[in-house]
């Protein structure tokens, strides 16, 4: 059995195991991440939400993507760490902020999604596949 990706907020109030591998992991560069981020981008692994296991109580933030879909971001009410994210139009994936894993390490981007809102400060590894947004499906 492959090791489980593990991680958590700052204060350990909210932890996650997930069995498998991410479906996609990718740097987001879009004003909603670069906002919630306070940086130039979000990085996240996207995983089958069912093999998620999630602990504790997170507060949730409901936004609404250029798409029109909800996005709903989990933080930790203690910490106020952002940790995961779901999609009312997507309830069978789970998306955690790369920063939350116990390895970080383990965090392999593929993609720059919303590079066209990107800055120029904002220097991201020039070998990745860069979007303007979402990548087809």
């Amino acid at each position: 059995m492959d090791k489980p990706f593990t991680g958590g907020c700052a204060c350990g109030a909210i932890r996650y195991s997930i069995a498998g591998e991410p479906l996609f992991s990718n740097h987001c560069q879009c004003r909603d991440c670069q906002r919630e981020s306070g940086s130039g981008h979000g990085s996240y692994a996207t995983f089958a939400r069912a093999g998620v296991t999630l602990t504790g109580d997170a507060k949730h933030w409901d936004m609404v993507a250029d798409n029109g879909n909800v996005k709903t971001r989990g933080f930790c009410i203690q910490c106020g760490v952002a940790v995961y994210l779901t999609f009312a139009a997507q309830p069978d994936v789970f998306t955690i902020r790369a920063a939350s894993l116990d390895e970080p390490t383990r965090y392999q981007p593929q993609a720059v999604t919303f590079a066209a809102r990107g800055h120029d400060w904002d220097r991201l590894d020039p070998s990745l596949l860069k979007f303007d947004g979402m990548p087809p499906g």
